[in-house]
């Protein structure tokens, strides 16, 4: 087979392509939590589409209905017209996932990706409420678009719109500035007071694990606190789940845990199991005020991700399902605490939640460092944080074992490179 010239890239693709300069080869195929490029390296994949892979790479179960539905003259594109995969999904949605856990909301297709999500919650959040400001959250990232770039606290990211980005209000996180300072009673002031300059919002919107910002984790009762003064203040609260939801952090949505039910949440990523485009924006059905087309978008009836979404739902029929990712969550969590423990010189904080972890590290570069010798030793995995300080684990949900442990094996090897070569050298 003939290798793919890598010059071809930066030839003929823009300056901002970014995840093929971290991974640097030519990939050719990839089967549950494995990739192989065109020399036929094999990689452990603990990247997982940046967590629209959950279910690993082309599950059979997916692809058979996919392919069974492509050959068989199904429709795939449809506006938002009805069709029979849309049916399936909605129905198989509301009754595998909502109702056993006691959640009504209307379902919203506003387009195939996290930013239309986030995008359409916004907008609903201001024509429902009538006000026009938004909380955020320190380190949130909403997505790339101008409303959702609003929302997001990453400097780099918001420059490059280029414009200025109004109406939005940051809050502390959950322990942004230290263990001791308690961010929401400050937050609270700030609503309470005639004089502090803040509106009461439209919304709050926050992700309950901090996915590109770091992978900070708020607390549960952090996020009860949130819900409580939302309602004190009629405020919207919406929770972005498009990274943290599906599973990743142990159970289906992010915020079950919590014992929260927010107003709107955003879904993207792996709701369509299969790693094909589809967003969902899901409504507290007193809040669904839209007029017919007041938000459309042409590829919100993605009929091939109707598909293989429906068929990912069947993972959540099995209540062991969801026991082993919580299982294996202790086990990959105990893995970097040891790793902290036993290479002090990282400087290392084990940060996260279910399959959604990582270490933070004060030591400049290091994480990147780590990362990239993951990858030459096979692992794929990336970093986070404002400064890349995070290096972070996303393996798929349906990784056994041995994977696990075959991956540990390469991250310990590849801390130990990192500390080795950051070592000064004896006189």
């Amino acid at each position: 087979m003939k290798q793919t010239d890598m010059n071809i890239f930066a030839q003929l693709e823009s300056e901002v392509r970014s995840y093929c300069r971290s991974f640097p080869t030519v990939f050719t195929k990839a089967k549950g939590y494995k990739m192989w490029d065109e020399s036929g390296k094999e990689y452990l994949d603990f990247f997982s589409g940046a967590g629209a892979l959950n279910y690993g790479h082309n599950e059979d179960s997916m692809k058979e209905k996919l392919v069974n539905y492509i050959m068989s003259d199904g429709i795939t594109h449809s506006l938002d017209m009805a069709t029979q995969p849309k049916a399936e999904f909605l129905e198989t949605f509301n009754e595998v996932i909502l109702k056993p856990r006691n959640l009504e909301y209307k379902v919203m297709f506003p387009g195939p990706t996290g930013t239309n999500t986030v995008e359409s919650a916004l907008k609903l959040a201001r024509k429902v409420t009538g006000r026009t400001d938004i909380i955020s959250f320190t380190n949130g990232f909403h997505g790339m678009t101008i409303g959702s770039l609003s929302v997001t606290g990453n400097a780099f990211k918001r420059k490059g719109a280029g414009i200025p980005l109004q109406n939005v209000v940051t809050m502390p996180y959950d322990s942004f500035v230290n263990e001791g300072l308690d961010t929401l009673e400050y937050l609270e002031r700030f609503l309470e007071d005639g004089g502090s300059g803040v509106d009461i919002p439209a919304a709050m919107i926050l992700e309950t694990v901090q996915g590109e910002g770091g992978i900070n984790a708020a607390s549960f009762e952090w996020l009860q606190r949130i819900e409580a003064i939302c309602k004190r203040w009629g405020i919207l609260l919406i929770v972005d789940d498009v990274q943290a939801g599906v599973g990743r952090t142990g159970t289906f949505f992010s915020f079950e845990k919590a014992g929260i039910k927010p107003d709107i949440v955003c879904m993207s990523k792996s709701i369509g199991g299969y790693g094909l485009p589809l967003a969902i924006t899901l409504i507290r059905p007193d809040l669904d005020i839209w007029a017919p087309g007041e938000h459309n978008g042409t590829f919100r009836g993605n009929n091939h991700a109707f598909i293989t979404a429906t068929a990912a739902l069947e993972f959540w029929k099995d209540p062991e399902f969801e026991h082993n990712i919580q299982k294996r969550s202790e086990r990959i969590y105990s893995f970097l605490e040891s790793i902290v423990e036993k290479y002090p010189e990282v400087k290392g904080e084990v940060r996260g939640r279910g399959y959604m972890v990582g270490i933070a590290s004060v030591v400049e570069g290091l994480s990147e460092k780590i990362a990239a010798e993951a990858f030459n030793r096979g692992l794929i995995m990336e970093t986070s944080g404002p400064k890349d300080e995070v290096f972070k684990l996303f393996p798929p949900l349906i990784i056994d074992d041995a994977g696990l442990e075959a991956g540990f094996e390469i991250i310990e090897a590849s801390v130990k490179t990192a500390l080795e070569a950051a070592e000064p050298v004896a006189n």
